[in-house]
């Protein structure tokens, strides 16, 4: 990502882009499909979210903070799942000024995670700085993928590594086993589409939804379904601190349902914290796969 000297927007912007991308194509957290696991139905739907700073460090640089993010997710376990993500955010630094940063993402994945497709554009005050493009796929002992934005390149990465609804689904799946805690390296087509993140989830106990008792519960239609509240942690395997631990690039927090909606968003940075509240939800007509 690009970052422009002495903007302290554009770097906490640009670390909240990586975030979102890795959020966006497909989503570690915020993905759907219509397929399921254990018995889950997994809805395609449209989900509206405003976004605003809550905490942050004087180190950090940042005043002031608003913004708007759109999930929107179709398809199902048969034809494959697509995403379309945009995220809007305007930031303000302690000398009083302002930057809009503008993340667009759409992608596509095959059934099984034979293959995924995705394509990213930021841009900075309408001004396009980034493009990622590109496609993996999953061969006999590695994933190649080939790169056609920002560069044209070829990259193989681990047969383990997993896509993004790959990822959702093992959330899910332990979560119906009992088992409160997920390692998984994944891939997203994040930073120029040559970053792998190993991940680390810790999942809650389920719990029911409340939507008049919890101000955050999130719209109408999530009203007493369950949900487990989940974090994950995501880290850089190219970095560490100066004691050699590796440390967490971010933190992300939400309530998965059991539907595969994502709601109470908490994005921590460190020295800042962005939160998320469902503002809207439309649910779109659900597909059956055909019976073999």
């Amino acid at each position: 990502m690009q970052i422009v000297p002495n903007t302290v927007p554009l770097a906490a912007g640009t670390i909240i882009l990586i975030a979102l991308a890795a959020l966006a194509p497909g989503t570690h957290a915020l993905a759907a499909n219509a397929g399921g696991s254990a018995g889950h139905k997994l809805v395609p739907h449209r989900a509206v979210y405003d976004m605003k700073l809550a905490d942050a460090e004087e180190q950090a640089g940042i005043a002031g903070l608003k913004g708007r993010m759109v999930y929107d997710f179709s398809g199902d376990a048969c034809e494959g799942y697509s995403v379309n993500f945009r995220f809007v955010t305007e930031f303000q630094d302690k000398n009083g000024s302002s930057q809009i940063t503008d993340l667009q993402t759409t992608s596509f994945e095959e059934p099984n995670a034979e293959s995924y497709q995705f394509l990213a554009k930021t841009f900075v005050d309408r001004k396009l700085v980034e493009s990622t493009r590109g496609t993996a796929r999953a061969g006999e002992g590695s994933i190649t993928v080939e790169l056609k934005e920002p560069f044209e390149k070829s990259v193989r990465i681990g047969s383990d590594v997993l896509f993004p609804t790959e990822h959702l689904l093992s959330i899910m799946k332990a979560a119906d086993d009992g088992v409160h805690f997920v390692a998984a390296d994944i891939y997203d087509g994040a930073e120029t589409g040559e970053k792998v993140y190993a991940t680390t989830t810790v999942i809650g106990t389920n719990a029911r939804n409340d939507v008049a008792a919890d101000s955050a519960g999130g719209v109408a239609s999530l009203d007493g379904l369950a949900y487990w509240p989940v974090t994950v942690a995501y880290f850089d395997p190219d970095k560490d601190d100066a004691s050699g631990e590796l440390m967490p690039v971010y933190q992300l927090s939400f309530r998965l349902f059991e539907n595969g909606i994502s709601g109470r968003l908490n994005l921590d940075y460190g020295d800042f914290t962005i939160q998320g509240q469902m503002a809207s939800l439309e649910l779109y007509e659900e597909t059956e796969c055909p019976r073999p």
